[in-house]
């Protein structure tokens, strides 16, 4: 009991250094246009980390992370050991490179580490390569895909100082464009809304696995159900009970038949509290919210650049830094729910290792709260050293390229989450920085530094495996 509880303070411990490390990733931009003091920076970056913890339910990074060692061929106390390992060695990589002001990847290094303790446990079979081979790949891709959004963003922003119809028919077109995109993405289905998930065996497929804190546990269904029938008629997928749920009306009882723990019991509760309106379920339902905050923030740049034609430079600096406030909450929620459930992944391995869970499904809510609580709380320590090099060294960063930038941040990481790949923030808000850096020139971008801070990224996961390494067949003497 001793040992897990020192895990999870270690755990803890560096999703803090993680906040304050990646604090300049967050604030860098808005620090170096002078929209905030950096006291007023961090505060701002800080609560925007934490209330990502009423955002991202889903919880597939965390669940990519834990599964980075295979639990079936390093378990019990040896995987507790791994963890462990993993934990210091993440650690004592983070401060090294926060007290030279290199921004390497918190994320990587948690996972080169966590890969390395794994392999000196149990061999390279011990380590899921999936997750580590697309962890490794987006060291690459999430700097360019950042590029890629800041650069197009930029072009955009340009694009709409022109007096004349032409950008107000691209930003109609692009407004267009998120209005599909929420009418493809967002889901309306009343079983997936209840937070049923389909399972499929022997050919007959059934409704189960009620997440904790969903719209079905408010109804009376618990964790482990599976549903049999609702009004007596049988459920066999998500249609038929989003029929017969929209039979049933807000407030009305229905009579529903489960499984639950072997015994197959009846109930009687009422489909949604009257309070509990149709627009609001699908709304603050987890995985549409955070697509509907993020189509908020494009609709709110796109309404922008309507009017960006007729401000002059100085009008529409003024509006750029307002913007910037809204582009850098956005960064630090993406920040916030990418980096935080890395932890929470780790802390879940290590529980069901120790036999206090038996699945990563089972998480208690303790762990996501403390993880979002200890990543906004570094966040408000700062990393000072960080920002110079993120906000100025790369490229003289202005309100409207800072804007482009933490915008850009904010969509991959958005999509690389709901993705459930694990990467890092200092990589995309890197490569964003460049990406509007380049719409002047290309000298623009410090290259040098750049080349620089390649570096580092690509030695974060090997040399933090190595370190873990040797870490695990010390900590084995003792443990």
């Amino acid at each position: 009991m001793t040992f897990i509880i020192v895990i999870i303070a270690l755990a803890l411990i560096f999703d803090y250094i993680n906040g304050f490390h990646d604090a300049a990733n967050s604030i860098a931009t808005i620090v170096s246009t002078k929209v905030l003091t950096p006291f007023q920076a961090v505060v701002w970056a800080a609560i925007f980390n934490f209330a990502a913890f009423f955002i991202f339910k889903d919880h597939g990074v965390a669940d990519t992370v834990a599964k980075t060692v295979h639990s079936d061929q390093v378990s019990g106390q040896m995987m507790l050991v791994v963890v462990f390992s993993g934990l210091i060695a993440a650690i004592c990589w983070n401060l090294l490179t926060w007290w030279f002001g290199i921004p390497s990847s918190s994320s990587h290094t948690l996972i080169g580490g966590f890969a390395g303790a794994g392999i000196a446990a149990g061999g390279m079979g011990a380590v899921n390569s999936d997750v580590i081979l697309r962890t490794a790949s987006f060291i690459f891709l999430a700097p360019l895909v950042g590029m890629f959004f800041a650069f197009v963003i930029s072009l955009w922003f340009l694009f709409s100082f022109r007096k004349d119809i032409l950008p107000r028919i691209v930003s109609l077109v692009f407004m267009a464009g998120i209005a599909v995109f929420l009418l493809t993405t967002i889901k309306t289905n009343r079983a997936d809304i209840a937070g049923f998930k389909t399972e499929t065996a022997n050919g007959i497929t059934v409704l189960k696995d009620i997440p904790n804190g969903s719209t079905g546990q408010r109804m009376g269904f618990k964790k482990d159900d599976t549903l049999v029938s609702v009004n007596s008629i049988p459920i066999t997928g998500k249609k038929e009970l989003d029929e017969e749920w929209k039979k049933t009306g807000s407030g009305n009882n229905f009579t529903y038949t489960v499984v639950r723990n072997g015994d197959t019991l009846t109930a009687t509760s009422p489909y949604l509290t009257n309070y509990d309106t149709r627009l609001s379920q699908v709304a603050f339902f987890g995985e549409n919210f955070k697509w509907l905050l993020l189509a908020f923030i494009l609709l709110v740049m796109t309404v922008f650049t309507f009017w960006l034609n007729t401000l002059n430079a100085h009008r529409s600096n003024v509006w750029f830094k307002r913007l910037q406030l809204v582009s850098s909450a956005a960064f630090s929620i993406g920040h916030g729910g990418n980096d935080a459930q890395k932890v929470m992944g780790i802390i879940t391995a290590a529980l069901i290792a120790n036999g206090t869970i038996t699945s990563f499904e089972q998480m208690p809510t303790w762990v996501p709260l403390s993880c979002y609580l200890a990543i906004g709380l570094g966040t408000m320590s700062g990393g000072w050293k960080i920002v110079k090099t993120m906000g100025t060294r790369i490229t003289k960063v202005t309100p409207f390229e800072g804007v482009a930038a933490e915008t850009a941040g904010a969509v991959t990481l958005f999509v690389t989450e709901a993705l459930k790949i694990p990467v890092s923030t200092t990589h995309t808000i890197t490569g964003a920085i460049m990406g509007v850096g380049a719409t002047k020139r290309l000298s623009a971008v410090r290259w040098g530094v750049t080349i620089n801070l390649l570096w580092a990224w690509i030695l974060t996961i090997p040399v933090s495996a190595l370190l873990a390494m040797g870490i695990f067949y010390i900590a084995k003497l003792f443990f």
